[in-house]
């Protein structure tokens, strides 16, 4: 009796029967069977919407372009593709940076600074901004930095200044040049001082590389702004730029509404530095690599003579 209570609902009527599993033709035949045509599910990620079109593109495609859409934006990519990019064969070893104190400053902007490093640690599996490999480009050994922009938005910090510095010194130690790949929302405001201490001593590893006679080469990828443009980004022996970069130190509308004047179109790429003699050349992804390679080697030409002389 206290069991048919159970399957009456409030108003004291009867319950629905019992659910039975629904059956059918499929549900006869073997379960490994029944496997092979289930449903599969579709990746969320298959297609990426294109920044300028809103085009929606298979992602096969856009990585068989090297992250280039068919409008011509070169999309942001990850430390490990672009050292695959860059170096001959996609060949290259990784190098081991150095470890910097997390949170020196023990900084809290509503949330914990380390809570916010340890997210961007888990969602990108790097310790921190910037990564350094070694390998050749164009025949000629180089070491590479690569700054990633999901990593707090590229930003300098004290981890960042010693990644670089460990860089120089590496290619000054094996007596090959210098790639830089710039990425970067300016210096982390989380470690103050202790950020902006980083633009002189990425500077002092500069004038040690120029000492050794070492090509250094960079290349402004989209966005490089902020501290890191006013140091490591803009002291290069030549600069290359990806097309449609955004290279500036401030931001437009903090310009336009400090001058009150509105910039003209275009301000701050890559293509509008280039004719204003801040960057030397604009260099599509796929050209990079030989490009690269012909700076290079022109670059350790050079130096190999004055060693002579």
């Amino acid at each position: 009796m206290a069991l048919a209570d159970d399957k009456r609902n409030k108003a004291g009527r009867p319950g629905p029967p019992p659910s039975r599993e629904r059956g059918g033709w499929l549900a006869k035949i073997a379960p490994g069977v029944r496997k092979l045509v289930s449903k599969r599910e579709t990746p969320e990620n298959l297609w990426v919407k294109c920044p300028d079109t809103g085009e929606m593109i298979y992602r096969p495609d856009l990585e068989a372009a090297l992250w280039v859409t068919p409008a011509g934006r070169h999309m942001k990519i990850r430390p490990g593709l672009r050292f695959a990019f860059t170096f001959d064969g996609a060949r290259y070893q990784a190098l081991d940076m150095p470890k910097a104190p997390d949170d020196p400053l023990r900084f809290n902007y509503g949330k914990s600074y380390k809570d916010g490093l340890a997210a961007a640690r888990k969602n990108t599996g790097e310790d921190d901004a910037m990564a350094g490999a070694v390998g050749e480009i164009g025949g000629i050994e180089s070491v590479a930095l690569v700054q990633d922009f999901a990593f707090i938005g590229g930003s300098l910090g004290v981890a960042v200044g010693e990644a670089f510095i460990a860089g120089a010194e590496e290619a000054i130690r094996r007596k090959a040049p210098l790639v830089a790949f710039t990425a970067a929302g300016g210096a982390r405001m989380q470690e103050g001082a202790l950020a902006l201490m980083q633009m002189a001593r990425t500077t002092v590893a500069i004038q040690r590389l120029r000492a050794a006679r070492l090509p250094y080469v960079v290349v402004l990828t989209d966005p490089t702004t902020g501290g890191v443009l006013a140091s490591y980004a803009m002291l290069g022996d030549v600069h290359l730029a990806e097309p449609g970069a955004t290279v500036g130190f401030a931001g437009r509308r903090v310009i336009e509404q400090t001058i009150r004047e509105t910039l003209p179109a275009g301000f701050q790429t890559s293509e509008f530095l280039v004719e204003r003699g801040m960057v030397d050349r604009v260099v599509t992804r796929a050209e990079l690599p030989a490009v690269l390679g012909a700076i290079l080697r022109t670059l350790m030409m050079g130096r190999a003579r004055l060693s002579a002389a």
